[in-house]
């Protein structure tokens, strides 16, 4: 499955840390991994420890990105810091970028899985209607069976002038004089955008 790489949408913000411009893909990744082993504080603090190499107190958007990187995490060093509003985060604003990764990671998980259950019932939508025109069962609907079809429906009108092969051969990608389901789903979903 391939994970967007826009920014979240979501507000959260935490001192200077902005998290509306994360990347979304970062959070679904996130999520992953976190559900294999969550952190507690002393992990947390141990990890925050190891980044903060001078001892400073403070965790660099460079020591970040290198963290996110070995656990799989990509992002671009200008993300990170314009997300945690400038070039490092302290101790608290690190638990809270943890926090709130989790958090986000989850509604991105569940906003991705809804949208594929949208998606699921779209395809079989799609393919009930396909088998409405496709009369004889064959994986393809003609012009003849479109027009049956559409008289069936009462949607066709010998009087408009409309010719169903021409309606075929506006969305026919391959040239064959037939719709394949997939040309069928092309043609039904530009109908539904317009």
């Amino acid at each position: 499955m391939e994970t967007p790489s826009i920014a979240s949408g979501n507000s959260y913000k935490h001192g200077s840390i902005d998290f509306t411009s994360f990347p979304s893909a970062l959070f679904y990744n996130f999520i992953q991994i976190t559900k294999m082993s969550p952190l507690n504080t002393v992990h947390l603090q141990k990890i925050f420890n190891s980044l903060d190499k001078n001892g400073d107190g403070l965790v660099s958007a460079d020591e970040l990105g290198w963290l996110l990187d070995r656990i799989g995490l990509h992002a671009k060093r200008d993300e990170l810091e314009l997300l945690v509003g400038g070039k490092s985060l302290d101790y608290v604003d690190f638990l809270f970028f943890y926090e709130t990764l989790i958090k986000e990671s989850r509604v991105f998980e569940q906003e991705t899985c809804e949208i594929e259950q949208e998606d699921d019932i779209l395809e079989r939508d799609l393919q009930k209607a396909f088998r409405v025109f496709d009369l004889d069962g064959d994986g393809f609907i003609t012009s003849e069976e479109l027009q049956i079809a559409l008289s069936r429906l009462g949607l066709w009108d010998e009087h408009s002038g409309q010719d169903c092969r021409h309606m075929i051969d506006v969305y026919d990608t391959n040239s064959d004089g037939l719709l394949d389901f997939e040309e069928f789903k092309d043609m039904m979903l530009v109908k539904g955008q317009s």
